[in-house]
């Protein structure tokens, strides 16, 4: 019971979070499919590539995604692959994070620790290098 002249914190429904993560991405989705980031410039450029004239892990990023929304999966995977891979992923954590706040459960969405990170910064660092190499060209966007 909250103390005179307080309020009392309304407890927030468990999937208002879930909810509000589920709209923010659809709204991303539904902007990258109606504008069309094949178009150079239409989102800006990337600061790394404009410096060094190297894709970053995230170019084509933008392509992929709207080549998702258009159905596109191959296009998307040329566009940009570890893209499509996160896509993946993030839908997936995004389910199982609904259906843990739908039995209760009052966790985050994803929480890397220590080695996760390491591992998911070390292949960005060599998804990145590879594109770059002559044989690995094929993951260039």
């Amino acid at each position: 019971m909250a103390a005179p002249g307080v309020a009392a914190r309304t407890p927030v429904h468990p999937l208002v979070a879930p909810a509000a993560v589920g709209l923010a991405g659809a709204a991303v989705a539904v902007l990258l499919h109606v504008r069309d980031p094949h178009d150079s410039g239409t989102y800006g450029f990337c600061p790394f590539l404009a410096l060094t004239g190297q894709p970053c892990p995230g170019c084509g990023g933008l392509r992929a995604a709207n080549d998702l929304t258009r159905g596109d999966l191959v296009g998307a995977l040329g566009s940009n692959a570890l893209a499509v891979v996160l896509a993946g992923v993030l839908a997936v954590a995004w389910v199982l994070w609904v259906v843990r706040r739908w039995r209760g459960q009052r966790d985050r969405m994803i929480v890397l620790h220590g080695r996760a990170v390491v591992v998911v910064l070390t292949v960005m660092a060599v998804f990145t290098v590879v594109r770059m190499t002559p044989w690995g060209s094929w993951l260039a966007p």
